[in-house]
């Protein structure tokens, strides 16, 4: 017992310091001003992947790290691994980094996005909150919300024996993870990728919406304030120029 929760301890140190480093990684980028020009070679489009990513754990872990501490009681004891089980989160979130990517190359290049990486369109940004507001309602998102608030009813359904088991477990509670705020992180480009502040903004909301009491009803509220926030911008962008 003393042994398992020497293990937990340890994990805990580690989850933090891994997101410790990846906001320090994080400010470092956005305080050195780090701008995007097409054409990338492929230096510069591994340094965005390495971006993405390292702004995913960022962001991803404060709400992921319930679910990992709860594992980590639970699989101690049936002896299944944290560190396959966190593994299971990074490959997925590196996938969703490898998207981020070429949505980013894909706005660039259709004159979208601005050097700094932020939304040069205002029907963009309109756009973006409205969907983003409106996938706050839909039976997907709840799903997914259901699974990252109930994180012990998914370990009871779910379980896996074994590293191979824990990191299978990983990679499909890292889809719940993803797909119950992924519109909510494409929102980045609005404010800019490169932005602290906003950066911390979606990473509170996603938070919220995980760990706070009420979660689904923050969840709809947030998407009620997207989509009036996006519908008055186009309607100030469409009638008021």
């Amino acid at each position: 017992m003393i042994g398992l929760a020497r293990e937990r301890a340890i994990l805990g140190v580690s989850l933090a310091f891994l997101a410790a480093l990846a906001w320090a990684y994080t400010a470092a980028m956005a305080l050195h001003g780090m701008e995007s020009h097409l054409p990338w070679s492929a230096t510069q489009a591994l340094l965005m992947l390495l971006m993405w990513f390292v702004m995913m754990v960022a962001m991803m872990i404060p709400s992921a790290a319930p679910m990992i501490m709860i594992f980590a009681r639970v699989g101690g004891a049936r002896g299944g691994s944290s560190a396959a089980f966190v593994s299971g989160y990074l490959a997925l979130w590196l996938a969703f980094s490898v998207l981020a990517v070429a949505v980013q190359a894909t706005l660039q290049s259709a004159a979208l996005l601005s050097p700094a990486m932020a939304s040069a369109s205002a029907y963009l940004s309109g756009s973006a909150l409205i969907a983003a507001g409106i996938y706050q309602f839909t039976p997907w998102k709840n799903a997914c919300l259901a699974k990252c608030r109930t994180p012990l009813a998914f370990l009871m359904t779910e379980w896996r024996s074994g590293a191979s088991g824990a990191f299978v477990m990983g990679l499909r509670h890292g889809l719940y993870c993803v797909g119950c705020c992924w519109l909510v992180m494409l929102l980045l480009f609005l404010g800019g990728v490169m932005n602290l502040a906003w950066i911390a903004v979606l990473t509170f909301v996603v938070l919220a919406e995980k760990v706070l009491p009420h979660g689904e009803r923050i969840a709809r509220i947030l998407g009620g304030i997207a989509i009036a926030c996006g519908a008055g911008l186009l309607y100030m962008v469409t009638f008021l120029r």
